[in-house]
């Protein structure tokens, strides 16, 4: 055998080796990542929501039942909130008859139908990290989050998405916290009542279709 046809041999052996070494060194850096579960502390967590009409406002709070986060390494990359329907509440009406008739209407068949369809679920499909940011407290890390998740209620599933602010605390207790503000159009989900999508020439009765939830999270690393 030549020298020249030697050196070509030895040099594509080598660059085999290199190139199943280098997939080698991919697959293993694979196995290290770290899948973890943060489980959702309902008692600690909270949903405020918000309504709006041309004559003004109203606001309540909803209970989270259960959920949580799952990370990748420290990254967020999925999670499920299951809420509590029946758990909704009015804050700005203080007289308890009015307060009460609006909550039992909220709960009727005219908009959640809370009977039938006692829970909504979140499920965080897919996270795009949109970076850090400096948090007040020295022991804590913070990262900004766009999330697609699909939103589901009285059975009836849409994508939506979102930003999330997750604080991760480095104290050795594995606490993680998130918030996020959703607008959310309830006439995707068949919420009619005082809609106008769904009814004409309602004047200043009208219901608008967008309302607000602000979710705060705390959860703890299992």
């Amino acid at each position: 055998m030549s020298k020249i046809n030697y050196l070509l041999i030895l040099s594509i052996f080598l660059g085999l080796t290199s190139f199943a070494t280098s997939n080698k060194s991919d697959d293993e850096r694979e196995d290290k990542k770290i899948e973890v579960s943060s489980e959702v502390l309902p008692n600690s967590s909270r949903i405020l929501w918000k309504g709006f009409k041309p004559m003004g406002e109203h606001t309540g709070e909803i209970k989270i039942k259960s959920g949580n986060l799952l990370f990748v390494d420290t990254l967020l990359t999925g999670g499920e909130i299951v809420v509590d329907m029946s758990s909704i509440t009015c804050t700005d009406i203080e007289e308890v008859e009015k307060n009460a008739k609006l909550i039992s209407h909220l709960k009727s068949a005219d908009f959640f139908d809370v009977d039938s369809f006692n829970t909504a679920t979140l499920v965080i499909k897919k996270t795009i990290p949109y970076g850090a940011f400096e948090t007040k407290q020295v022991e804590s890390t913070g990262q900004v989050y766009k999330a697609i998740a699909d939103l589901t209620i009285k059975e009836i599933t849409k994508e939506i998405k979102f930003q999330i602010k997750l604080y991760q605390y480095n104290d050795g207790n594995g606490y993680v916290s998130a918030s996020s503000r959703i607008e959310i159009d309830r006439s995707d989900f068949d919420v009619k009542y005082g809609s106008g999508s769904f009814f004409e020439e309602l004047g200043d009765k009208i219901i608008y279709d967008e309302f607000r939830l602000d979710i705060s999270i705390s959860s703890r690393l299992k």
